[in-house]
């Protein structure tokens, strides 16, 4: 199983930052990539606490994980360090085998000069998830992540 790493400088303080991690109305505006939709269907933002989200393609040519154009995915926070550390266990909603398996996202938040550094992984992705897409979506939404709360 693959794994996405990357770092971000966002030119926020920790706390806004792990903020935008936990809220509802921040992930929807963050947590997706470029020509993509976001609706955040529960979101129960503690320790144990679960959520489910759907990502829908504006293009209606391409396929979606769990239908025609969407990727619906749930999970929990299987550890908040506050203003620290975000760790979630997430699968897609999906019938086919090359894109089940619990994925692990950890995003680890480290005070420096000029804000915060992101350290973002995403372990354990399933067989029919590209790399390079993966990585390429996460790049996309840490931009996305930067601009809410660099705009604070």
């Amino acid at each position: 199983m693959a794994t996405t790493r990357l770092i971000r400088l966002i030119r926020a303080p920790r706390a806004a930052v792990y903020r935008a991690l936990l809220n509802a109305d921040a992930v929807q505006y963050w947590m997706v990539p470029d020509n993509m939709t976001s609706q955040v269907h529960s979101f129960d933002a503690r320790q144990g606490g679960t959520f489910r989200i759907s990502l829908t393609y504006d293009d209606p040519t391409l396929a979606g994980k769990t239908s025609a154009r969407i990727d619906t995915f749930h999970g929990r926070f299987a550890e908040l360090v506050p203003n620290t550390r975000v760790v979630q266990k997430v699968e897609f909603e999906t019938d086919d085998p090359q894109l089940q398996g619990e994925m692990t996202i950890t995003y680890e938040l480290t005070e420096v000069t000029g804000g915060t550094e992101v350290f973002g992984l995403h372990e354990g992705l399933p067989a029919g998830v590209s790399p390079a897409d993966n990585e390429l979506g996460w790049n996309m939404s840490m931009d996305k992540l930067a601009k809410l709360v660099e705009g604070q």
